[in-house]
């Protein structure tokens, strides 16, 4: 099975997390949220790998790419507008987006890296990415990768670390590089929401902000 067929067979199991673990939902839309710009609303916007749309429709992103048609579906009673694809294709054209959102999919990508330089080409010059992920030298991140492949959703995932992302992110030519974490504690043993803190490898979920060059693409 791919790594994210199983999303589209189980989509509404894996949409069912986000309520039984509400305060580390809660936690990482707070974590996401830390580097929203306040004028979302104003810009175009797009979430790779957005799944049942629980972090578009919370931010109020109306476009989304997905390749699970299940998950897509879900997605779409959300009031997402949802493109079938992938992230290492996307099918938009050269800096037509001001912002790109990722929320733990990077993991789930055939190639992260080509995935990031899609982003590079689709963002218009200063526009953001915003990428959450399961950082895997975290120690929920080490838990989660012992125990991956006992699960039907992450036994085909390649968890990257905070550390991972964060080069590859200067190697294609970001800059301006943020970032913060939180779940600090198993999702299981969260009884309200975390605020985030900022660096990484303390918590399971960070998320990195970063922007485009003025100068477009670096050799």
């Amino acid at each position: 099975m791919g790594s994210w067929e199983s999303f589209d067979r189980f989509a509404e199991e894996y949409d069912a997390w986000y309520e039984k673990y509400k305060p580390a939902y809660e936690s990482e839309l707070l974590a996401l949220r830390a580097f929203l710009p306040e004028n979302l609303e104003k810009l175009k916007t797009l979430e790779i790998g957005t799944g049942t749309g629980r972090f578009a429709s919370a931010f109020e992103i109306g476009l989304g790419l997905e390749p699970a048609r299940a998950m897509a579906m879900l997605a779409k009673q959300r009031r997402l507008e949802v493109v079938l694809g992938v992230a290492e294709f996307l099918p938009f054209k050269k800096e037509k987006l001001d912002l790109v959102l990722i929320v733990t999919a990077l993991a789930f990508f055939e190639n992260p890296n080509q995935a990031l330089r899609e982003v590079l080409r689709v963002l218009k010059p200063g526009g953001q990415i915003i990428a959450g992920i399961l950082d895997r030298d975290s120690s929920l991140g080490r838990c989660i990768e012992l125990e991956k492949k006992e699960s039907k959703f992450s036994a085909d995932a390649r968890f990257l670390s905070a550390t991972e992302v964060l080069t590859y992110l200067v190697e294609i030519g970001f800059e301006n590089i943020e970032i913060c974490q939180t779940l600090f504690k198993q999702p299981e043993k969260l009884k309200n929401a975390e605020l985030p803190e900022k660096g990484h490898g303390k918590g399971g979920f960070a998320v990195i902000s970063a922007r485009k060059t003025f100068h477009g693409f670096r050799n």
